[in-house]
């Protein structure tokens, strides 16, 4: 409870500061930055070490695909019951199975589950949300979008390998059997404390209230999906395989996380 008071006091400042004149609009964005090349990296070479690799780290690894191909196929029929004009079908199938596991789902593992189980969160948002984002989104964009080119493998590989947090994913793996010098592990720590303030800052400066009420239902609908059906989906499918467990616990919280803010 503590943690998560933490949390909404961050979120609160962020929107508090947004209302004072001396920050400029951009912010949020460079906030996000420091975290990306930062704060991020700094957490997943601290806590990829940390896992004792099994056959059943697959399950957050797989749980994001699973939630991805249920989440698109239901937008798809609800769109063709509903007679969703393509606009927003598109923005639906963006939103709704690309839920933010990185800046919101982190934290909020570390705060309901505690430090350990930040490894599994960094499994389920490096090996499944983000390439999600980075193929799927693309398509998704190429398809229902207006100017954006044919996407290519050799574009969507240059995204993901040129993407900070998946570069200190790759190295993690590769010197886990190597201890870091105190030096260096002092610096990781410290930049990686900084990623929860960051985030909900950034997260609280750029929340906006208002919408338009005319998008109230279809919202509505997504919403139900991302933070209703999916986390009963995952827990279903994961009981039906017998699987239990810290791990299994927090890839059923992360598929409950809301949509992913696309920009």
């Amino acid at each position: 409870m503590q943690n998560f008071l933490i949390i909404l006091t961050l979120l609160l400042i962020g929107m508090g500061i947004k209302r004072l004149a001396i920050f400029p609009k951009e912010t949020g964005n460079v906030l996000n930055l420091i975290v990306i090349y930062i704060s991020y990296p700094a957490l997943v070479l601290l806590n990829i070490p940390k896992l004792v690799f099994s056959n059943e780290l697959f399950i957050p690894a797989i749980m994001p695909w699973v939630m991805l191909i249920f989440s698109a196929a239901l937008i798809l029929l609800l769109s063709k019951i509903l007679k969703w004009d393509r606009v927003v079908t598109g923005c639906l199938l963006l939103l709704v199975p690309l839920g933010n596991t990185s800046f919101l789902g982190i934290p909020m593992v570390r705060a309901f589950f505690g430090e350990q189980a930040v490894p599994y969160a960094l499994v389920y948002d490096q090996l499944g949300s983000f390439p999600a984002l980075t193929t799927y989104g693309t398509l998704i964009l190429a398809i229902y979008g207006t100017g954006e080119s044919k996407p290519s493998i050799k574009r969507i590989g240059k995204k993901i390998i040129n993407f900070p947090p998946f570069i200190a994913l790759i190295l993690a793996i590769v010197l886990r059997p190597i201890p870091y010098p105190p030096v260096l592990l002092d610096f990781l720590e410290m930049s990686a404390a900084t990623l929860v303030p960051l985030v909900m800052i950034a997260v609280g400066f750029q929340l906006q209230l208002k919408m338009d009420k005319a998008l109230l239902s279809q919202l509505s609908v997504g919403l139900t999906i991302k933070l209703v059906a999916a986390p009963i989906i995952a827990l279903l499918l994961t009981r039906m395989m017998g699987l239990r467990g810290e791990l299994v616990q927090v890839a059923i919280f992360e598929a409950g996380m809301p949509p992913m803010p696309l920009r």
